[in-house]
């Protein structure tokens, strides 16, 4: 399978090995984890920058394992998971910066292309979302919508 928008080709990255279970150097228990998880997102975080966090400063290698679920799955039972998902707000922001980057520089036709990729990636992933009622089923992307929910 090649990349969406590149000429690029390949599978890269590592693997996970295939039994998901706790490491035994892991002292936390599912209860501090959860905690800890919630705490962050209140905060302010998104589920990707609390994983980080949770790695990088309290030694959780990996939320799944320590607490058998996903951490979206996890942060939505506590009501504090993000409306919009991570990677379609990810999307969101980089656009967002690309309409304020063209509105200062309306020749730059290979940035208008780059955005026109963006926008029907947006759409896409919007329409998964909407499948899997993850998105509201009257979400659509405008670009006007778009600099309301980045800022």
């Amino acid at each position: 399978m090649s990349r969406i928008h590149s000429g690029n080709k390949g599978r890269a990255g590592s693997h996970r090995p295939y039994p998901l279970t706790k490491p035994e150097w892991v002292t936390t228990t599912t209860e501090e984890v959860v905690a800890q998880a919630v705490q962050l997102a209140k905060g302010g975080m998104g589920p990707a920058l609390v994983g980080q966090t949770l790695r990088d400063s309290y030694g959780v290698p990996l939320t799944r394992a320590v607490t058998g679920q996903r951490l979206v799955v996890l942060l939505r039972e506590h009501g504090v998971a993000p409306e919009i998902p991570d990677d379609l707000q990810a999307l969101l922001k980089r656009v967002v910066h690309l309409q304020r980057h063209l509105q200062s520089h309306p020749k730059d036709l290979a940035n208008r292309r780059g955005l026109n990729l963006m926008e029907s990636r947006i759409r896409r992933l919007a329409r998964y979302y909407r499948r899997r009622h993850r998105l509201p089923e009257n979400w659509r992307y405008s670009a006007a919508g778009a600099a309301l929910q980045v800022e």
